[in-house]
């Protein structure tokens, strides 16, 4: 679960973003004041941190030039009422922030922009060239695939959704994601098409694939693989 900081004095727009984030199954930390926020900022593993331009004590600017000082490199939205010009200037010759959204801005939009800047800071996985699992072995770069001495007939989709779960081993992977990364939004799937390849996958690589132990559903978030 990821771990977001907002730090912002109006109390009713803290809440509402709070409240919006944790439905997205974020964890949320929250600040009302320029001090506050730098200490949470500094002191607590946050993922993000979604940051006020104007603060009481001491100013966004501020907690965000004195967290960089200090080598801290979280990610940092800043909301703010400044002209865009101004603001371009700043973030980008002295911050180094890594976006901004200017305020009044919709709740959806920021929760838009803190997934796509947590998109571009995410480690990428290490690739999977080969993987065994049961009596299952396969080998991704060459596309062939064994349960025992039976060679199985994967479709290229079917090798692609098992090397993405087996790139995140026992992670959570949403349909979702799922679509993006094997199918790609370009094509429209929708994600009973996941779950229709996850039942064929199943029947050819599970022992007993009414009662999976590799290719695990998760009620409501998607699929994970476990060895």
């Amino acid at each position: 679960m990821k771990k977001i900081l907002i730090v912002e004095d109006d109390d009713t727009l803290r809440e509402t973003l709070k409240t919006a984030l944790e439905l997205e199954s974020f964890e949320v930390l929250v600040a009302s004041d320029g001090d506050e926020g730098y200490r949470l900022g500094s002191q607590e593993k946050v993922d993000l941190i979604v940051l006020d331009y104007v603060l009481p004590s001491f100013s966004g600017f501020e907690v965000c030039k004195k967290l960089r000082s200090e080598g801290n490199s979280t990610p940092i939205i800043f909301l703010t009422g400044e002209k865009k010009e101004e603001i371009d200037r700043i973030l980008g010759l002295e911050l180094g922030a890594d976006d901004y959204l200017l305020k009044p801005c919709g709740v959806r939009e920021l929760i838009a922009r803190i997934k796509a800047v947590l998109r571009r800071v995410k480690p990428e996985s290490p690739d999977v060239e080969t993987l065994a699992f049961g009596d299952v072995s396969i080998n991704f770069k060459k596309q062939v695939a064994f349960k025992g001495k039976k060679e199985l007939r994967l479709t290229a989709k079917e090798i692609g959704l098992l090397k993405l779960l087996a790139k995140h081993e026992g992670e959570v992977v949403s349909r979702d994601t799922i679509l993006n990364e094997v199918w790609g939004y370009d094509i429209y799937p929708t994600t009973r098409t996941v779950d229709t390849f996850m039942h064929n996958l199943r029947q050819k690589v599970e022992d007993d694939p009414t009662h999976p132990v590799h290719l695990i559903t998760v009620p409501w978030s998607g699929y994970k693989f476990v060895k």
